[in-house]
């Protein structure tokens, strides 16, 4: 201990807290990340490589693919008989049901697909400025907030018969 005179107070510290503080030491994937990888086990194999003298490249080669087309099913939340009108009520607007819509209203043009949102001026996303009523009108989508309007529910039918592949 070393006793510190200071006016008229004494204080005393302890000699620990006078040292430096030592830092963490890196966690294995740390190092990895400061060496370019993204594991722990890129970066031990990629110093295997090396100290055994091979030659390697590492994430280069990038090898394009297709995904096979996955048959899927759509339930709509309500169909309005009297018009064939579709509603899906949606709270949250995620990407996979944005990306859904998209490719049902392509392989469905005459569908009549709608969406009643709890609040359609809700962003996409936090970084996103596009609100989902935004998103609905570039896609050509009608929709409305918290209620189906009564406009759509005493419109006429086109005669589209609501069908299933």
């Amino acid at each position: 201990m070393i006793p510190l005179e200071h006016s008229s107070i004494s204080i005393t510290l302890r000699r620990s807290h006078m040292k430096a503080k030592r830092k963490k030491p890196l966690s294995v994937r740390q190092v990895a990340l400061k060496h370019g990888f993204r594991s722990g086990l890129e970066d031990k194999i990629a110093d295997s490589l090396t100290s055994l003298g091979i030659p390697f490249e590492y994430e280069k080669l990038v090898i394009g693919y297709t995904q096979p087309a996955k048959d899927r099913k759509y339930t709509p939340d309500f169909v309005l008989l009297n018009n064939s009108i579709i509603i899906e009520s949606k709270g949250r607007f995620i990407t996979a049901d944005r990306q859904k819509h998209l490719m049902i209203k392509e392989q469905y043009p005459d569908l009549d697909i709608r969406f009643v949102f709890s609040n359609s001026k809700a962003k996409l996303s936090k970084l996103s400025q596009t609100t989902y009523g935004m998103w609905c009108d570039k896609h050509g989508f009608k929709y409305a907030d918290k209620e189906i309007p009564s406009t759509w529910l005493n419109e006429k039918g086109k005669g589209t018969k609501i069908y299933v592949k």
